[in-house]
């Protein structure tokens, strides 16, 4: 999926996780921990989620974007989510 056919919400944050932050949410950047085993298999640590912000959502909202590497400003590829870990559609800039 390309990157400019994200919602806003999720270009922007994509943008955040390039620069490092500051992130919106005090779970963002925590480990993702691929317990449904969606995503390529890596050691734990590898992977790393952010919020989307849903509009008129009053908590985090479903849509998250899990981004994966050894340095989180540099990652190796980040997925979209916009249905809490169910599917994940890998983010091409």
């Amino acid at each position: 999926m390309a990157l400019s056919t994200l919602p806003p919400q999720a270009q922007q944050t994509h943008q955040l996780i390039l620069a490092g932050g500051p992130f919106p949410y005090q779970k963002d950047g925590s480990v993702f921990g691929n317990r449904e085993r969606l995503l390529p298999l890596h050691p734990r640590g590898y992977y790393r989620e952010y919020t989307v912000k849903t509009p008129g959502a009053s908590n985090r909202g479903a849509r998250r974007i899990v981004c994966g590497g050894t340095r989180p400003v540099a990652p190796d590829a980040c997925f979209y989510t916009a249905d809490h870990y169910t599917s994940f559609q890998r983010i091409v800039p």
